[in-house]
């Protein structure tokens, strides 16, 4: 009778045990649903591109400047962690590069955000079917900004925008 008593009491306590882990299982899942429906809900900044063009020539290369145009919803200001850019023309990778803590965002305001990106001569030169076309560079031009946003974390905002990009003509180099 001891071991039939024992038996029942193991038993129990497993299904007691088995119930609970599932309704914590359950609840927590719960909790999950709800805190991703409220951050679903939260404003997040959002970024354009105004404009992309020629800066500057140098001996290593061509220096296109992007402007981009990124809101902030939020009372704070927002850093701005880091910026990372790819600029493709004819679907080659022409330029890459990341910029490190390149500031925050206006609070409540949007803010022009300035992307330097550099493409050495001897990229442009092997685009040349492109280039003698029109003298310009049909492109693509992927943005990520990753901003810090307080409770929620790190969060990633792309951009993306095609067009032309003109040359510099002799004119740049000497003025």
């Amino acid at each position: 009778m001891k071991a039939g008593w024992r038996l029942r009491t193991k038993v129990t306590a497993a299904v007691i045990s088995v119930s609970v882990i599932i309704g914590l299982w359950k609840l927590s899942q719960a909790v999950k649903t709800y805190v991703a429906k409220k951050i679903a809900d939260v404003p997040m900044p959002e970024a354009s591109v105004d404009d992309v063009d020629f800066k500057s020539v140098s001996r290593e290369g061509v220096e296109y400047l992007a402007k981009v145009s990124v809101s902030n919803p939020y009372p704070t200001p927002l850093p701005i962690c880091e910026i990372s850019y790819s600029l493709k023309s004819d679907g080659r990778e022409i330029a890459t590069g990341v910029i490190p803590d390149p500031g925050s965002l206006k609070a409540k305001a949007s803010t022009m955000v300035e992307v330097p990106v550099k493409v050495a001569h001897s990229i442009l030169l092997s685009l040349g079917r492109d280039v003698a076309k029109d003298w310009d560079i049909d492109y693509k031009l992927d943005l990520v900004f990753i901003i810090d946003l307080p409770v929620i974390g790190n969060i990633k905002i792309p951009v993306s925008q095609q067009g032309e990009i003109k040359l510099p003509t002799l004119s740049d180099w000497f003025a």
